[in-house]
């Protein structure tokens, strides 16, 4: 029994450091925040005009759900980076490589380079949902659209990969315990290698407001906003958490080195907070909409990355720019929107005055380090990697 602990403890230590130190632990940067543009309203401004409002707010990444032609040719010669979606009804077509040339040479190949797309997401979701003939289509679908870019000279400037329900993972808390649904496993493990083939990143949908309007009573606002909080150490890491948001990317971390995955790069595809909500829809007010986004800005803006990752930022595309009248579901559905259709804020979250002001600080403590401690770190942790593989290698061989 002693002898199984101290193997099960040297594994996590082993996870942590490997994912910790691996070459995406350490510093990369991230131009910007991100934002996702969803079309499903039949009042929403022009795409020229939507063009207009990104520029006025200083944002530069976008996501859209589709191929929208009129989007893709009005963002032409600007300087958003743009990523596009292929709808789930498609994979079982683009699974043939020729269908897949056919779609990349119709809806990619014409606007670029003068429209600046940058990633193409292969469905959405795809893993959580009950097709599973989708969930078997999706590779491939991903490996012939990839194979499509190559051949048109596009492989090196278009990452394909796909966003994914936090409902993938099976267990989720404390992060250190992160493990994907064993029902999708084997596909799973042919996702990641196709992501660690291409170096493209593991997208993930993340709403800490779906864990607290579940969960009043237990959960604490203030951890699921940002706000300042005790937070929550992890009994495995002792690492420190004090948002819920990092503490799911990290969990999505934990999975994939579960897997054998500790190279690949996590981004958040959607993160939100709804202005408004149902009666049953705990938590869904202006106020709190407004705070979510305005400290996930803030914590952008210092370069913040997560606990297991300190020093590579999180990049982060927020949901949503509009609220959009025609989605179905709850009222929440139809208000994520940062702004009305009529491009009227429905709260500020002081995107243009943070961006020209990039030294504000939040309420919760944001550490910035200059760029010779960051360097010293980088040493100190080369050698802290080597002495743990080291000690790891002689405890494995010693004999219990």
């Amino acid at each position: 029994m002693a002898s199984w602990c101290i193997r099960t403890g040297l594994i996590h230590v082993f996870l942590l450091f490997s994912i910790t130190f691996s070459d995406y632990g350490l510093i990369q940067g991230v131009d910007s925040l991100g934002i996702n543009y969803g079309q499903i309203g039949n009042n929403l401004p022009s795409p020229d005009k939507v063009l207009n409002l990104l520029s006025s707010l200083k944002l530069t990444k976008v996501r859209i759900y589709d191929t929208n032609p009129q989007i893709l040719t009005a963002f032409a010669k600007s300087n958003v980076e743009l990523i596009v979606t292929v709808e789930n009804q498609m994979l079982s077509t683009l699974m043939d490589p020729q269908q897949a040339l056919q779609w990349v040479n119709t809806h990619i190949r014409p606007y670029v380079p003068a429209t600046k797309i940058t990633g193409i997401d292969v469905g959405n979701e795809v893993f959580t949902g009950d097709d599973t003939t989708l969930i078997q289509n999706l590779v491939p679908a991903m490996v012939s659209i990839h194979a499509a870019l190559v051949q048109l000279g596009l492989g090196n400037y278009i990452k394909v990969s796909s966003p994914h329900s936090l409902a993938v993972l099976a267990n989720s808390f404390p992060p250190s315990a992160g493990s994907f649904k064993s029902e999708v496993s084997g596909v799973m493990i042919q996702f990641l290698q196709f992501l660690l083939s291409t170096n493209s990143p593991f997208w993930i949908n993340a709403y800490p407001y779906f864990a607290y309007k579940d969960d009043p009573n237990r959960i604490s606002l203030d951890y699921v906003l940002f706000n300042r909080n005790p937070g929550m150490i992890d009994p495995i890491t002792k690492l420190h958490y004090d948002n819920m948001l990092y503490a799911q990317v990290d969990a999505v971390l934990f999975a994939m080195a579960r897997l054998g995955f500790n190279r690949i790069e996590v981004r958040v595809s959607e993160t939100g907070w709804p202005s408004k909500g149902d009666a049953n829809e705990v938590g869904a007010t202006v106020q709190n909409a407004a705070a979510y986004n305005r400290n996930i800005l803030r914590r952008q803006l210092a370069n913040e990355g997560t606990p297991l990752r300190p020093t590579m930022r999180l990049e982060t595309y927020l949901f949503a720019l509009f609220n959009e009248d025609m989605k179905p579901g709850p009222t929440s559905e139809r208000n994520y929107g940062l702004f009305q259709p009529d491009e009227s804020m429905v709260y500020n979250v002081g995107l243009t005055a943070l961006i020209s002001h990039p030294s504000s600080t939040s309420s919760a403590t944001i550490s910035l380090t200059s760029s010779a401690t960051k360097a010293a770190n980088k040493e100190y942790q080369s050698w802290s990697m080597f002495v743990i593989l080291l000690t790891l290698q002689v405890f494995m061989r010693r004999p219990y």
